[in-house]
């Protein structure tokens, strides 16, 4: 093993406390050993010391919204389950990792999420972003597909995320804390880096596409929301409702990365539009707005600072 492998392992395994000691004879303890498992199968299955490559951003894709993976250069690809993480089950999620460059950045790209109500718990839910956060990437852009809680939105828009309301009974970051990858009580307001939300502003405009903003709130799922529930979402202030995202947002504050995100409009939530909801509609509208999403986040990577957004 090399120096700068060398160096990368120890890196990995002081982030995510694994930790040698001569406490009652050779022993370790683990916080955090799905994550650190996972980045030394990524080091050795993508040759990352052969290759000296580190990713620089790290990209989630929603339901309805895969393809964006394409459009990575020279790409590596890897199965979750290659790297002992979780295989996507919902329909419209591929479950690969996808390493390349993409507008001058190392970009390594989440090709579908798994979720919260697959039954899986929040740490297996959050394990790829922290996987990406202990090898290096300092921004964290995603996407998801959302109902429409504000009655101004329609199926097919845009929403740069301002703020979030976890609605879904859970932390991620429950339980021992990884002291080497971030705080115990990580401040959250800013959750959503405001230099990223103007670059997704900025991108819109240059692409010629109408682009909201709002609070995005999310629920644990699998069930779509009752009318009931939509009218106190919105009093509390939600603009769109779904079932992902604020989990990896919070494990990514947590490590210190900078973050941003836009959901795609696919339905009016419940009540709002008078019709039953369904997941065909949901990846049937987060295709057709995929291409514009698509380009706005190659558009907003290939203008991120080094070392992501300087404050």
């Amino acid at each position: 093993m090399d120096d700068w492998t060398r160096n990368l392992v120890d890196r990995i395994g002081r982030l995510t406390s694994v930790i040698e000691t001569g406490e009652f004879g050779r022993r370790e303890r683990r916080v955090l050993p799905e994550v650190f498992n996972a980045a030394m199968d990524l080091v050795n299955a993508a040759k990352l010391g052969q290759r000296r490559w580190l990713p620089d951003v790290a990209v989630v894709l929603g339901s309805g919204l895969s393809g964006f993976e394409d459009r990575v250069r020279d790409p590596v690809r890897i199965p979750y389950g290659r790297l002992g993480l979780p295989q996507a089950t919902v329909e419209g999620h591929r479950g690969e990792m996808v390493l390349g460059t993409l507008g001058g950045r190392n970009v390594a790209v989440l090709a579908g999420r798994v979720h919260y109500y697959e039954g899986h718990d929040m740490a297996r839910v959050v394990a790829a972003v922290r996987v990406m956060a202990v090898l290096g990437a300092r921004t964290l852009l995603l996407s998801n597909a959302a109902g429409a809680v504000n009655p101004d939105f329609r199926p097919g828009d845009l929403m740069v995320i301002r703020d979030h309301i976890n609605w879904m009974g859970t932390n991620p970051l429950r339980g021992e804390n990884a002291e080497g990858l971030g705080p115990r009580f990580p401040d959250m307001t800013e959750a959503y880096k405001p230099e990223i939300r103007a670059l997704f502003h900025k991108a819109a405009r240059s692409l010629g596409v109408e682009m909201r903003e709002g609070v995005y709130l999310a629920v644990s799922g699998p069930s779509y929301e009752t009318p009931a529930e939509i009218r106190a979402f919105r009093a509390l202030g939600a603009d769109a409702v779904g079932m992902s995202t604020v989990p990896e947002v919070i494990a990514a504050r947590h490590a210190g990365m900078w973050v941003g995100a836009v959901s795609c409009i696919t339905n009016m939530a419940a009540g709002l539009s008078g019709g039953l909801l369904s997941h065909d509609e949901v990846k049937e509208v987060g295709a057709r707005s995929g291409r514009s999403l698509h380009a706005i986040f190659e558009w907003v990577i290939s203008r991120l600072p080094k070392g992501g957004v300087e404050t």
